[in-house]
């Protein structure tokens, strides 16, 4: 699916290099992975608010955040301000200065959204791509 999201934007490239190693697989080794097969690279995480939570719970997150920058985009429903920053080791995430908050409109959109709407028989066409719907109705994916 992530391939055909992206088929008509030819700077994204999507990856499935995570299937190909080895299992459970973390982020951590995905990134150094991409590192060490492609050194000449730099590699960033995007990521929304929500997932920036629990960053600090991440396996060796402190190697990613040593070693990458992290772009986050804003959720509505978020707790990163006070019931997180109680927390030192969150805290110290949550300000770390290689997370880059983005400052974009924030669109309540998931896929678990995005999921549940279609579990539920919600219209989703308008917020996916033609041929990702298409695929997603082909296998009945999320129906039961």
């Amino acid at each position: 699916m992530v391939h055909l999201a992206t088929e008509d934007y030819t700077n994204i490239q999507p990856s499935d290099i995570e299937f190909k190693l080895p299992q459970p697989n973390y982020t951590v080794h995905t990134l150094v992975h991409l590192q060490e097969k492609y050194p000449n690279y730099e590699f960033s995480l995007i990521m929304g608010e929500d997932n920036l939570n629990s960053l600090h719970k991440w396996k060796n997150y402190e190697v990613i955040l040593q070693n990458h920058d992290i772009y986050v985009y804003p959720r509505l429903n978020s707790n990163t301000t006070e019931e997180n920053t109680k927390d030192t080791e969150s805290s110290s995430v949550l300000n770390h200065p290689k997370i880059h908050r983005i400052g974009a409109p924030v669109i309540e959109l998931s896929s678990t959204f995005i999921r549940n709407s279609i579990k539920n028989n919600k219209n989703v066409v308008p917020m996916l791509p033609n041929k990702v719907w298409e695929y997603v109705e082909h296998n009945l994916f999320y129906k039961k």
